[in-house]
């Protein structure tokens, strides 16, 4: 299991990195990112911790640390200069934090995550035809979200993805140790949400993907 989308002490997650990363493991977890919730005050602070952390701890650890961060509650017009911001600080993985109905996310912020070439748009909400189908185009993977609330319309986001040919990817938000779900929940939550049982392998695989392509990334520059 793969799970990139993850928070800890450094935004509103409950476990310091060493320990969340420690439970993941336990939980089945092969590879992870740590994505806490950033904007322009707090984006460089997140960065240099979590890369630290993984570069001082990486090869003790049973699961692989990637460092990411979640654009939060950001005005659209801003979000691409922090998506270049977040790379070039040294950022592994973009996920926005997309516009999900049980948050009073500003209209607009799933296209401008798309436009600006984020990694995973987290939990869009009613996202519309015409920004799936930008997804797709641009490789920005969706997420279908095994995270109360924001799961609601993970159905929504899976026909969508299925018309145009968005990428998919299964993430917790994990919070707190009780969101790091089984292998056999994020099954369920997939197919509750409409997916195929071919259609929720190929979200998985998806995860697994990008994982190795940022590592092989990582082994190029």
């Amino acid at each position: 299991m793969i799970d990139l989308h993850t928070h800890t002490t450094f935004s509103d997650g409950v476990l310091i990195p060493a320990e969340l990363a420690r439970r993941a493991a336990k939980a089945g977890y092969r590879a992870m990112a740590m994505t806490d919730h950033a904007d322009h005050s707090n984006l460089d602070l997140i960065v240099s911790n979590i890369s630290r952390f993984t570069a001082e701890t990486g090869a003790f650890l049973e699961v692989t640390v990637l460092c990411g961060v979640e654009i939060t509650h950001v005005p659209p017009p801003l979000i691409p200069q922090l998506v270049t911001r977040a790379r070039e600080a040294g950022a592994q993985l973009i996920v926005v934090h997309g516009e999900t109905i049980v948050e009073p996310v500003e209209r607009g912020t799933n296209l401008a995550a798309i436009e600006a070439g984020c990694d995973i748009l987290a939990h869009p909400g009613l996202i519309t035809p015409e920004e799936a189908e930008l997804a797709a185009e641009r490789g920005v993977a969706l997420e279908i979200t095994t995270r109360k609330g924001h799961s609601l319309t993970n159905g929504h986001v899976a026909v969508l993805a299925r018309r145009f040919g968005a990428k998919l990817v299964i993430n917790n938000d994990a919070h707190e140790p009780d969101d790091l779900v089984s292998q056999e929940r994020r099954k369920k939550v997939a197919l509750g949400a409409g997916l195929t049982l071919e259609e929720y392998l190929q979200a998985e695989s998806n995860s697994r993907d990008i994982v190795s392509r940022i590592l092989g990334r990582g082994r190029t520059d």
